[in-house]
């Protein structure tokens, strides 16, 4: 396509107008986004409805276009509206301009990371809708405010509401990630998240003193034994080709604090370490070591959790789950290479495992470097059009199971 036929293209044109609306943290403004969104429902000719599942500026939006067996579990394309801080002095275009340069790249916070994946699923809707196509299951295609926060103000709220029970989803889309290479990762199961805090206390005094049993002391035991445990997977990974960032546990120290004065040995301090653990380890083994560490540490050390929970179960990717045949078999026949993984973060997906729905993430942006969260995030406009028509192969074979 040429520069003019990207700039008169219906979907782009949507496409960048959702992406200039500036629904960024730290304090969304979602009105837009909904009105948007409004307008895009009565554009489709579909229902619309908008749920606050935790407070009123955290909106769920959410269209439905009926299947003709709507008792069967439905179809659940989600996505999520909000997009993390820019810092526009880094950035060669307005990061809410969705200028599109003379390659054809659409550069816009939200290109990747996700923007794109909720306007493609409409886009695959408008087409099979204009194609006089239906489908045996209902599909309801979500946009959720607070993704990047954890969804505590959306999804995780909105899966436990008698709403979204009424939805009656048998299986979910989300979001995956870009691969510059011809490969697609396809997403099925999340590590745990675990955020603790060592709250470690100690004798305190002067500076010019070797007081016995300092906290600081002890955070260098902690500290060591952390980064130790940080090695062993670090090695892991390094040493298997076969394995990626998904199949190892990261550790990474976030946080330290305490401390009053240079010459004063202070009674406190807190160190966080951010904790992802993969789907082979024993969570139960892993708690009981952090607290053996903090008492052979010497005690005075008390553990907080921002998030412990337990392993969520993956989606099955075998004949047991009807929806992950036909989603394998719509990526085959497209011809498209794609690669199980566990993903690397956290998203939505995991509310919907939680609760025994099975889900996939997936975004269809191959030959496209990885650019969520970065300065300069774009997607190329050939990109997002191939990936509206594999949204229709994919959307066409799960909602026919």
């Amino acid at each position: 396509m040429s520069a003019s036929d990207w700039e008169s293209n219906e979907e782009l044109q949507y496409f960048r107008e959702y992406l200039r609306i500036p629904s960024v943290h730290p304090n969304p403004n979602y009105e837009p986004c909904v009105e948007f969104l409004r307008r895009q429902a009565k554009q489709l000719e579909l229902p619309i409805k908008v749920y606050y599942p935790a407070n009123e500026h955290n909106p769920v939006v959410v269209l439905t276009w009926q299947g003709l067996e709507p008792e069967l579990p439905s179809v659940l394309l989600n996505s999520h509206m909000d997009v993390v801080p820019v810092f526009p002095e880094n950035w060669t275009h307005p990061p809410f301009g969705a200028e599109i340069d003379e390659e054809g790249r659409i550069f816009a916070r939200g290109t990747q990371d996700m923007k794109c994946v909720g306007m493609q699923y409409l886009a695959a809707i408008r087409a099979l809708k204009r194609n006089g196509a239906r489908f045996k299951r209902t599909i309801h295609i979500s946009f959720v405010a607070d993704e990047e926060m954890g969804g505590r103000l959306a999804m995780r709220p909105f899966v436990d509401s008698k709403q979204f029970r009424a939805l009656n989803v048998g299986f979910g889309l989300d979001e995956g990630i870009a691969s510059p290479t011809s490969e697609i990762p396809v997403f099925f199961a999340e590590r745990t998240v675990r955020r603790v805090f060592f709250k470690i206390g100690g004798t305190a005094g002067h500076g010019s003193l070797l007081l016995p049993n300092t906290a600081g002391e002890k955070l260098s035991y902690i500290l060591g034994k952390m980064m130790e445990f940080r090695k062993v997977q670090s090695q892991r990974l390094e040493s298997n080709p076969e394995l990626s960032i998904g199949d190892v546990t990261t550790v990474n120290l976030t946080r330290v604090e305490g401390g009053v004065q240079s010459n004063v040995v202070p009674p406190q301090l807190m160190v966080c370490f951010d904790c992802r653990l993969a789907l082979d380890i024993d969570i139960h083994e892993f708690d009981a070591n952090l607290h053996k560490w903090a008492d052979e540490a010497g005690g005075g050390i008390d553990l907080e959790y921002e998030q412990k929970r337990g392993h969520i179960p993956p989606t099955a990717t075998d004949e047991t789950n009807p929806f992950w045949v036909a989603f394998k078999e719509a990526t085959d026949h497209l011809g498209l290479e794609i690669k199980l993984q566990v993903f690397p973060g956290g998203t939505d997906s995991r509310y919907l495992r939680n609760v025994g729905i099975s889900a996939l993430g997936f975004s269809p942006m191959n030959h496209t470097p990885v650019l969520l969260h970065d300065h300069d995030e774009f997607l190329h406009a050939q990109t997002y059009l191939k990936g509206v028509q594999i949204y229709q192969k994919i959307i066409s074979n799960v909602a026919s199971v």
